[in-house]
């Protein structure tokens, strides 16, 4: 199951944090990881951090954007504490490691991780199908990005060896898909000028968050996509 899982780090920005994720994947037992926009880096400095994990560094990808580092992907954890306007962190890891794995069985799942300094931003956060806040002391709530993925990382491996296995989801749509249908939507609203006044931003994040708390499958995303072709016609 861990081959369905890719590893995301958004931005980061010391070398050293980078190869502190490759050794906690390592120890756990998962091997495909994506930076997007990071810091320069040499792999060697990398390999000096995590020892044994050329099998890993061999098959990092780079990626300069995060829509194209999650093109693939069907569904979209993000890690962070901060709450927003509809949307709590879930801080019940076991129960979402289980359900991350049941999404693992239809496609891949992305697990993503933010900048050291600020985290993941708002644009970036928009992605997430669901938020991860890994339970700490409240008066000392930050964890260091390495210590982030290792304790995220435990919690999938704990749950890949519990003898049941979570209730099958149903099957979502790559976020390819979902960013195509979205686009296609916008274009149909601004057609019959839906929007009257502004760019429709606001208009399009509240889109975007409704169609992934209802994590809509292929079928379902054709079908909207159908509809706002034919609004475009009118």
């Amino acid at each position: 199951m861990s081959e369905h899982i890719v590893v995301v780090l958004h931005r980061p920005r010391d070398v050293r944090n980078i190869g502190a994720v490759v050794r906690a994947m390592k120890n756990m037992g998962f091997s495909r990881l994506r930076l997007v926009d990071p810091v320069p880096f040499d792999l060697a400095d990398i390999g000096g951090i995590a020892h044994r994990s050329e099998d890993l560094l061999a098959s990092l990808q780079v990626f300069p954007d995060l829509g194209a580092a999650l093109a693939d992907t069907h569904y979209v954890v993000g890690t962070s504490a901060r709450a927003r306007a509809g949307r709590t962190p879930r801080n019940d890891v076991a129960a979402l490691a289980r359900e991350i794995l049941a999404q693992a069985s239809f496609g891949q799942v992305a697990l993503l991780f933010g900048p050291e300094d600020n985290g993941l931003d708002t644009l970036a956060l928009d992605r997430c199908h669901t938020l991860l806040a890994l339970p700490c002391d409240p008066a000392y709530p930050s964890l260091n990005l390495a210590q982030a993925a290792l304790l995220a990382l435990y919690e999938l491996r704990q749950a890949a060896q519990a003898p049941i296995p979570a209730p099958p989801p149903r099957a979502v749509a790559p976020a390819a898909e979902l960013d195509r249908c979205l686009d296609l939507v916008g274009i149909a609203l601004r057609t019959i000028d839906f929007h009257k006044s502004g760019d429709g931003t606001a208009s399009a994040r509240a889109l975007r968050a409704l169609l992934l708390r209802a994590a809509p499958d292929a079928r379902e995303l054709a079908l909207l996509s159908a509809i706002a072709r034919e609004v475009q016609k009118k």
